[in-house]
């Protein structure tokens, strides 16, 4: 069957189409959905349905700017578990938002509570921004981890690539 005619509620949710249109615009983020459809040998109307099924069903979530951190001044990435006073999850968390250094947020399992993705201009920097989210209220124990590097950064194309129906690279 061609790509563009499989069943638009497959089991799998993101099918090979899917997939092929995903790493086209991982790779090049800033392409029309015109080009998009010459290069998948799809029509027009058929990659915007797509786009809009993806966005709708929440796989494809934006269009974010690949910023590196390091270059806008913010040179040192730390990962801190942060155990929390038990049923205060949604203040903490609210209370970490508030810290624009402060990337990420998980609620985990294991040890501790959030794992928190942070990032810091210096030594000095982090110890501020950990000062910070120490005083964040019920915050009641952080453990903080410098990164040296990122010899895995953060991807999608392996994934991509396997629902494509090609072993990732």
């Amino acid at each position: 069957m061609p790509l563009d005619q499989q069943s638009e509620h497959s089991d799998q949710p993101v099918d090979e189409l899917d997939a092929k249109l995903l790493l086209l615009l991982t790779d090049e983020p800033r392409l029309g959905v015109l080009e998009c459809s010459r290069r998948l040998g799809v029509a027009r109307g058929t990659v915007q349905a797509r786009l809009d099924r993806l966005v709708e069903r929440g796989v494809l979530t934006g269009f974010p700017p690949a910023l590196d951190l390091a270059a806008m001044g913010y040179g040192l990435t730390a990962f801190a578990t942060v155990e929390i006073a038990q049923g205060r999850r949604a203040e903490v968390c609210e209370g970490l938002a508030a810290i624009s250094e402060v990337c990420e947020v998980h609620a985990t399992t294991g040890q501790g509570d959030l794992f928190v993705r942070m990032v810091a201009r210096s030594n000095a920097d982090l110890q501020r921004v950990v000062d910070h989210i120490v005083d964040v209220p019920h915050v009641r124990r952080l453990s903080t981890s410098i990164a040296l590097s990122t010899p895995v950064p953060p991807r999608v194309r392996p994934l991509l690539e396997r629902v494509k129906g090609r072993p990732p690279k």
